[in-house]
């Protein structure tokens, strides 16, 4: 396993952290502004649903492709030329004509985000000493977290006050943050940085399913997500219409859960760094997904709009402690020179359960009640908690006689 020689390079851990904030909130700005345009111009569940799978798809698809590029390529050449291109795509959505042309152009914006997200997400733990790694990962996780809080209040303030073309316009602006994090972020991976030796530690080639405990804990998060991912089509009509609230306080409450990732991630951090033992946050990262599923089932029982707010951000709490866990399970037990591809396919599995979810919750609109299809996610979701806790405890008592990649990369280095 690699992570920085001598002290960490805090400096890179912040500039990174900045370029992910304000390019997540660029993401989110854009698609909670779509969504609200297509809500407040009586599209239905279907019409939303196409948007969100629009946005989802090219990380599914594209995750075999990125993660090798995030792994073989310069990281600073990826992060300008995806800055620049998700700008001026995101430039030519402000003034696209018809729905058509709005689908195609936000899945390329998606494609950018399929480069960035592994690109990223594997430079941190090159930036810092293994000790330092769950603070980093938090601090990286919060920025992402704080952009997505931002996004959607953001748009529903815009949305309301200037229509689509405003928002999507900074939206534009946002991703050149990425270009100034090529630009200055000394850390870099991919490219003639792979050495000889790096090299020759991943052969045979790393395969998540030669490590028992990350096929579980990969399985347990696209599980969850398939389980209660309607929950991101379903949520629009849910607090606009059967709860009655504006745009704006759509954008407040749906960024409760938001801030309660960024709380769990710092909660978390330091309990992470406690855990040395792998399959005991396996098995806390379990708990934490059952309590988000509980908070969803819970919220479908409120009056009013604003009382989400409390139940989503424990929901969040949960989602982000689980996040951290996740992250550092994979930092530690991925070769370094395999980490863009570990977190491009982790990153896959999650957002094609996601679009598994996107698609359930436009249909089940059509045939039911927003509050109804909110419990039944809760629920579906708790069963899959029940059925998970089987193979997590496996993989957890086998993890003795397994011996992790990174270990073994660890002792042919």
């Amino acid at each position: 396993m690699s992570f920085a020689s001598g002290s960490s390079c805090w400096p890179d851990v912040w500039l990174a952290a900045t370029a992910r904030g304000i390019s997540s909130c660029g993401n989110f700005l854009v698609t909670s502004a779509l969504t609200l345009a297509l809500q407040s111009a009586g599209a239905g569940g279907l019409a939303v649903s196409g948007l969100l799978l629009a946005a989802t798809l090219p990380l599914v698809a594209l995750a075999p492709l990125t993660g090798r590029l995030a792994d073989r390529v310069d990281s600073r050449v990826l992060l300008i030329a995806t800055g620049l291109g998700q700008g001026a795509t995101c430039l030519a959505l402000a003034y696209a004509p018809g729905p058509a042309l709005v689908i195609a152009l936000v899945a390329l914006l998606a494609t950018g985000l399929a480069v960035s997200q592994p690109v990223i997400s594997a430079l941190v733990p090159v930036m810092v000493r293994p000790e330092d790694l769950p603070r980093a990962g938090a601090l990286n996780q919060t920025a992402g977290t704080l952009g997505a809080l931002a996004g959607p209040a953001l748009a529903g303030l815009l949305v309301g006050q200037f229509g689509t073309r405003v928002p999507l316009l900074l939206g534009a602006l946002s991703y050149l943050s990425l270009v100034a994090a090529g630009l200055l972020v000394r850390t870099r991976r991919g490219g003639r940085r792979v050495t000889v030796g790096a090299a020759a530690a991943v052969a045979p080639p790393w395969r998540f399913r030669r490590d028992p405990l990350l096929t579980v804990m990969v399985g347990s998060v696209a599980a969850l997500i398939g389980a209660v991912g309607a929950v991101n089509v379903i949520e629009v009509f849910f607090i606009r219409e059967t709860l009655g609230s504006s745009a704006t306080v759509y954008g407040l409450v749906t960024g409760s859960w938001t801030l309660g990732i960024v709380l769990g991630a710092w909660l978390f951090a330091r309990i992470a760094r406690r855990l040395a033992d792998d399959g005991a946050l396996l098995g806390a990262g379990l708990v934490l997904l059952g309590g988000c599923c509980l908070a969803v089932l819970v919220s479908a029982a409120v009056p009013s709009a604003w009382l989400l707010v409390p139940i989503w951000l424990l929901g969040g709490v949960g989602n982000g402690g689980d996040n951290v866990f996740n992250n550092l399970l994979l930092a530690r037990r991925v070769p370094e020179a395999a980490r863009g591809r570990a977190f491009a396919v982790f990153g896959a599995a999650a957002q094609g359960a996601a679009m598994g979810g996107y698609l359930v919750g436009g249909l089940l609109l059509e045939v039911a009640g927003p509050r109804t299809l909110i419990a039944g996610c809760g629920v579906a979701g708790l069963l899959v908690v029940a059925a998970l806790a089987g193979p997590v405890r496996r993989a957890v008592r086998a993890e003795p006689a397994a011996v992790p990649a990174a270990a073994v990369a660890a002792e042919a280095a």
